[in-house]
């Protein structure tokens, strides 16, 4: 199993949008939020996702299909690392 640091970045209607609900129910890779600030028309999440690397690659090929911008992090932003 791998473990993939991302920060999703949300605008307009998306951030209404139950994306990281959606990619766990679509995929098999597990979500685990970090980090988030929402607002009304903007916001941003880190997650981690845990799975086989194929899905979780799957996974944020298809967040990015919804315009949502996908980063890689390195470390953990909780922690510091």
């Amino acid at each position: 199993m791998s473990c993939k640091r991302v920060e999703f970045t949300f605008s307009g209607n998306q951030v209404k949008e139950p994306v990281i609900f959606q990619l766990g129910h679509k995929f098999p890779v597990i979500t685990n939020i970090r980090r988030a600030q929402i607002e009304d028309d903007l916001g941003w999440v880190v997650l981690e996702l845990n799975g086989e690397i194929e899905a979780i690659d799957s996974a944020l090929d298809w967040v990015r299909s919804l315009g949502i911008v996908v980063r890689s992090i390195e470390g953990d932003i909780v922690a510091g690392d």
